[in-house]
C-alpha cells in the first residue's frame, strides 16, 4: 500500500460549520481544517458574510475550506473576497481549467461508485486530469452532492493508490464516525479526513462529544503521531 507523501498523522477536516461554537469547539480539539458549505441547496448552506463572521478569531495553523458545487465564477470570487479561504473545495462537475482558473489551491472531490467511477481503473482516468489539484477528495455517490454521509468499499482505493507514483494527497470523506474512522486510517493511511454528518446531532449542528471523540480516534489511529 502507498502512503500520501510526507505523512506522519492524519489532517482532519471539519465540515459543515454553521455555528460559532462548533467552530471553537473544533479548533480546541485539534482540527487541522473547517469546511464551510457554499452551495444553496444544501442544510449546511452559510453565506460568505457569515462564514467569515464565524472565522473572525481563528488561530494561526487552521486553515479555511470554501466548498462549491458547479458554481458561477462569481459566486466563487465573492467568496474569496469576504472570506479568503485558504483552500476551495469543488464538489461537482467543475473541469480543471476551472478549478484552476481563480489562483488559490483547490481540493477536488470525486463521488465513488458514480457512472464511471465504480473501479480503479476508472476513478484514476477522472482524477488524472486534476493534477494541478492540492488534493484528491473521495465521497461516496449519493444523488445529492455536497457529501453523502455513507461509506463506500475501501478496496478501491486502496488499488488506486497502489497505481500511484508519485503518491497523491488523498482525503477521505463518506460517512465516517469515531467508530470506524481508525479503521479508515489504518486501511488507506490517507493524507486526511473529511467529516461532517459524522459529528452532528442534526444537519449543520455539530456535537461537541462527538467532535472530541473523532478526532481522539484519528489521533490514536496510526502509531507514533508527530508531536
Amino acid at each position: 500500500m502507498t502512503t500520501s507523501p510526507m505523512l506522519a498523522r492524519t489532517r482532519i477536516k471539519i465540515c459543515g460549520l454553521t455555528r460559532a461554537q462548533d467552530v471553537r469547539t473544533s479548533v480546541r480539539n485539534g482540527a487541522d481544517a473547517l469546511g464551510f458549505v457554499f452551495y444553496p441547496p444544501s442544510k449546511r448552506f452559510v453565506s460568505a458574510a457569515h462564514a467569515a463572521e464565524l472565522c473572525t478569531d481563528l488561530p494561526a495553523f487552521v486553515s479555511t475550506v470554501a466548498l462549491f458545487v458547479n458554481p458561477e465564477p462569481q459566486t466563487v470570487k465573492d467568496v474569496l473576497t469576504t472570506l479568503r479561504p485558504s483552500l476551495l473545495q469543488f464538489h461537482g462537475d467543475e473541469d480543471p481549467d476551472f478549478c484552476a482558473s481563480f489562483g488559490v489551491p483547490y481540493l477536488k472531490a470525486f463521488r465513488v461508485g458514480a457512472p464511471g467511477l465504480d473501479t480503479a481503473v476508472n476513478v484514476l482516468t477522472t482524477c488524472r486530469p486534476f493534477s494541478q489539484a492540492a488534493g484528491w477528495l473521495f465521497d461516496s455517490y449519493t444523488a445529492a452532492f455536497g457529501g453523502s454521509g455513507h461509506g463506500f468499499d475501501y478496496a478501491l482505493l486502496a488499488d488506486l493508490q497502489a497505481s500511484l507514483s508519485p503518491a497523491r494527497p488523498l482525503i477521505l470523506s463518506g460517512g465516517l464516525t469515531a467508530q470506524n474512522v481508525q479503521e479508515a486510517v489504518r486501511t488507506l493511511t490517507p493524507w486526511a479526513v473529511d467529516v461532517s454528518s459524522g459529528v452532528e446531532v442534526g444537519p449543520g449542528v455539530k456535537s461537541e462529544k462527538k467532535i472530541e471523540d473523532f478526532v481522539q480516534a484519528v489521533q490514536q489511529a496510526l502509531p507514533n503521531p508527530a508531536l
